[in-house]
């Protein structure tokens, strides 16, 4: 079967310009890009005036973290021109481990957009999580003989790496035998620590936040993901990596994005608007969301509207304002004229199904939980940094004895991390600076990559509120005022996850993202996004965990008290 689309402006991504030509497909390849006749096929598509793009590539994402299933984030994002992402499952495997990996493989087989993977490099991230799992190098091998898995994902664990942690390094020297990517993540990274990670195999980076970050990274080789997405906002910072000196080795990713941003902001075409508005000229953004992703991660014959490419194709009406009209999808339309093409969901066996619903093993919380034992004085408190996932250190005055050493006034919030899967009892608690709540508590068992439920609270009562709605729900978010729970969202598919359509669990997130604003937080914080990143120890500056504070920098433990 021969589909002509006539009449359109092509993104020519070899070469960064646009041309006015016909694109000739024969089922799921473009034939010809030219003078082509309708006579050359049998069906034909008049899009005068529209532009034909390579489908977009989200080329690092977590799709736990946008809390639905593999199914509705493709019914999301196809609509917004993306064809094709790299997950990292690294979210749900930290929870069930291997049985996790099987269920998102599982999960998003066989769907119009494309979803590959890379094998969960950090299971857990640090030796300082409490995790449901442990994934080492063996464990990971036989992944790689799957042809959607195409690397090793972003290795968080970079202090391990260099100091030649032997289970890091064979991680790596896996992957690239059986001639697989190594993404990175080494935030703040540089100098000889730097070279020493790069030399051991890490080919990329996600986590810049300056430019020279970024430039020092890839003047060592690696490739650089610009991110954009709830929490960690890193575009306009890099927004000199789209110049004709650093473009060609950039890519565009979005990591990180909740349901409610997908569905009113959109996806990789969001970035590629929000460039343009910064001055960027669009069709460098399109090349950076498609060749670029294919040609890092080894996808063949995808990327571009070339002959002998796969047919997957974004067609736009403003090359501006990125409005998607129609997708191709492996030559097929997924949609047309804004419309989604509907499709039947994967078929998931259903004992995987129930072993990842099945993850809460944590006893019920009271407020004597979160009691301190200390003497009035300085003590270290996370402090939040607007628009990003990297965090302060400072230091306080606590009193202990009023209020637990909570100052609602100098917006001194307690902060908890709650081991969930074992039952060891473990709780790692601090105070937090920057959430802004007045009252009430807030609680999720989504907490970067440990998963454990972190909890922050004005009072020990409401937080022990917080908490137990959580484990009573088998995962979510919730938000407490005066002991009851005025907004919540389940998430029972490992704690991360909704088993809702995504305009529900879009609903439901913006709910509970209200009733946090409602409690006197800022709305150019977002509660929960920031809070999933207040337990990863391997972001600066400092975090918490299940049994206390983190000094990312040193990477070591360290006390409450200064």
């Amino acid at each position: 079967m021969k589909t002509l689309l006539k009449n359109a402006f092509v993104v020519n991504v070899f070469t960064d310009e646009v041309e006015k030509k016909n694109v000739l497909l024969e089922n799921d390849r473009i034939l010809g890009v030219g003078d082509y006749k309708d006579s050359d096929a049998d069906k034909v598509r008049d899009l005068s005036g529209k532009f034909i793009c390579p489908g977009l590539i989200d080329g690092h994402i977590h799709i736990e973290s946008t809390m639905m299933i593999p199914y509705e984030l493709a019914r999301v994002c196809l609509p917004h021109g993306t064809t094709a992402i790299v997950a990292d499952p690294h979210e749900i495997a930290n929870v069930c481990g291997k049985t996790g990996i099987d269920y998102m493989m599982q999960a998003s087989a066989g769907l119009p957009m494309d979803v590959f993977f890379t094998a969960s490099s950090c299971v857990p991230a640090t030796p300082f999580d409490e995790t449901g799992a442990i994934m080492h190098a063996p464990d990971l091998i036989d992944l790689y003989n799957n042809p959607r898995v195409l690397g090793l994902a972003e290795m968080m664990n970079f202090p391990g790496v260099v100091n030649k942690d032997p289970d890091a390094i064979r991680k790596i020297r896996d992957a690239r035998a059986f001639g697989k990517v190594v993404d990175g993540h080494a935030p703040l990274l540089h100098g000889k620590d730097l070279d020493a990670y790069v030399s051991a195999g890490v080919q990329s980076d996600h986590e810049c936040s300056n430019m020279d970050e970024a430039v020092e990274k890839l003047k060592r080789g690696q490739y650089i993901m610009i991110r954009e997405g709830t929490a960690a906002k890193n575009l306009k910072d890099l927004i000199g990596l789209f110049s004709p000196k650093y473009s060609h080795r950039c890519l565009l990713v979005t990591d990180d994005s909740h349901p409610t941003d997908l569905l009113n902001l959109g996806h990789i075409d969001k970035i590629i608007r929000f460039a343009e508005a910064l001055g960027v000229d669009p069709v460098i953004a399109v090349r950076m969301a498609s060749l670029q992703a294919a040609e890092y991660f080894r996808i063949p014959d995808t990327g571009a509207v070339a002959p002998g490419y796969i047919a997957n194709l974004t067609i736009v009406d403003d090359l501006k304002l990125f409005h998607v009209t129609d997708v191709y999808s492996h030559g097929k339309i997924a949609v047309k004229n804004g419309d989604l093409i509907e499709f039947d969901p994967p078929m998931v066996d259903m004992d995987l199904e129930m072993k990842v619903r099945d993850t809460f093993h944590v006893s019920p919380i009271t407020a004597e939980s979160f009691k301190l034992s200390e003497e009035n004085g300085i003590c270290r408190v996370i402090e939040l940094i607007p628009g990003q996932i990297i965090t302060k250190e400072t230091h306080e005055e606590i009193h202990f004895d009023k209020n637990s050493g909570i100052d609602v006034e100098r917006d001194i919030l307690k902060l908890a991390v709650i081991e969930r899967y074992k039952g060891t009892g473990h709780i790692g608690i601090g105070y937090i600076k920057g959430i802004g709540m007045k009252a009430g508590a807030i609680a999720s068992s989504v907490s970067h990559d440990s998963h454990n439920i972190i909890v922050i609270g004005t009072s020990d009562e409401e937080m022990a509120a917080a908490a137990n709605k959580i484990i009573s729900m088998g995962g979510g978010n919730v938000v407490i005022k005066d002991g009851k729970d005025i907004a919540r969202m389940a998430l029972p598919i490992g704690g991360l996850m909704s088993d809702f359509s995504a305009k529900d669990t879009a609903g439901f997130n913006a709910r509970v993202r209200n009733a946090v604003y409602e409690l006197g937080t800022s709305r150019d914080v977002e509660p929960f996004m920031n809070m999933a990143f207040v337990s990863l120890p391997v972001i600066p500056a400092l975090k918490m965990s299940t049994q206390g504070l983190v000094d990312v920098t040193k990477f070591e433990r360290v006390p409450l008290k200064v």
